[in-house]
């Protein structure tokens, strides 16, 4: 049996190990993987078989990136202005993970199927936006403007809503399953259908709001 163990455990020791790398952008994330002959998540992690740092930052070097092993701490991007989301979005992305678009204005915009999962959006202004279908997981949304905001089946797991206002949102079929909902206000809003699984919903305002399955 120890000569079993020991024989699985050399191999395993031998084996390439992969290492899974974040960058601040998926552009140099995308980059890189290639300078490394490695793998590109489709957002901003590249899988590296051999990890060897100096090749790593030598390559952040050039494409004037941040990284970090993944679990290390969560890459943040730079600061993502509207009309660099816009244009980007015009052209077939929908890939924004970790965006910092704090205090961003984002009004009365079509952003149906974006990706912003952990992305930093607290005290943005997105009122009237179209974020049907959006993936807002782990996004920070506190005190935040989401009045009139389409957020239809929507994905919005453990984002943080803490304060944030949406009033009259159409929230119809979205997930808000572990969303930390304290003191939002959801006055108004169409709740019919959507998902509040363990929500946190302390000194929420519900008045006059639509729900069926609530």
């Amino acid at each position: 049996m120890k000569n079993i163990i020991s024989t699985a455990l050399n191999s395993w020791l031998k084996s390439p190990q992969k290492s899974v790398l974040l960058f601040d952008s998926i552009a140099a994330a995308n980059e890189v993987a290639f300078m490394l002959k490695g793998e590109w998540d489709g957002c901003n992690g590249a899988i590296v078989s051999k990890c060897d740092e100096v090749a790593i930052n030598t390559a952040a070097t050039l494409m004037e990136a941040a990284w970090c092993y993944q679990g290390a701490w969560v890459a943040v991007s730079h600061r993502l202005t509207t009309d660099e989301l816009l244009r980007r979005y015009t052209i077939g992305e929908r890939n924004f993970i970790n965006a910092n678009l704090r205090c961003a204005k984002l009004c009365s915009l079509v952003l149906s199927e974006v990706n912003l999962s952990r992305a930093k959006l607290n005290l943005a202004n997105l009122s009237g936006t179209n974020l049907s279908k959006a993936d807002l997981t782990a996004a920070d949304i506190q005190d935040a403007n989401l009045s009139d905001t389409n957020l239809s089946r929507s994905q919005l797991v453990r984002a943080n809503f803490i304060s944030a206002n949406l009033s009259r949102a159409d929230l119809k079929g979205a997930n808000l399953s572990h969303a930390c909902l304290r003191n939002a206000n959801l006055s108004e809003a169409d709740l019919r259908g959507a998902n509040f699984s363990q929500a946190d919903l302390r000194g929420a305002d519900m008045s006059g709001a639509l729900f069926d399955n609530f």
